[in-house]
């Protein structure tokens, strides 16, 4: 499925109201699901943003007739929808975070290990501290803007210290 109109016609086969804007970005509902808006970034990767419902407004769907079966609904329309977005099943979704997930954290990892090290060191030159910082600073972009960190340059700093 490429492009953000192929995400929107796959929205209309999971979501009710499906209104599109002009870039493609789609927004939709479904019984719980009060708002789905979604698109593929210039990445390629499926960002999505959903307001489920809550609270009263949820008990009271879930008490009236047929509302269980519409919350059932709501969320294998969900999942469907998103296996057919991404490619990827419910479990190799989960995965994938998980693999992202730790990604982040072991560049964290790294960051402050590094940060402790160039601190209690005596014997690193200022060439290495500068490249060090640099790293550091490269990877905690990376992190701001939400891209994980490679293993690679994960390694790279740790190895240079």
């Amino acid at each position: 499925m490429g492009g953000n109109a192929g995400l929107s016609k796959l929205a209309t086969e999971h979501f009710n109201g499906v209104e599109v804007n002009a870039d493609g970005v789609f927004t939709a509902s479904f019984a719980i699901l009060k708002s789905v808006t979604a698109e593929y970034t210039a990445d390629g990767k499926l960002q999505v943003d959903v307001e489920q419902m809550k609270g009263q407004d949820l008990s009271d769907l879930l008490s009236s007739d047929g509302g269980r079966e519409q919350a059932m609904e709501s969320r294998s329309r969900w999942s469907n929808f998103l296996d057919k977005a991404t490619g990827y099943s419910s479990k190799q979704r989960g995965d994938k975070a998980k693999e992202q997930a730790k990604k982040f954290s072991k560049a964290k990892s790294a960051i402050k290990t590094a940060h402790k090290t160039m601190e209690l060191s005596e014997s690193l030159s200022q060439e290495t501290i500068d490249k060090a910082n640099a790293m550091i600073v490269e990877l905690e972009q990376m992190i701001e803007e939400g891209n994980a960190p490679s293993e690679g340059r994960v390694k790279k700093l740790n190895d240079l210290l």
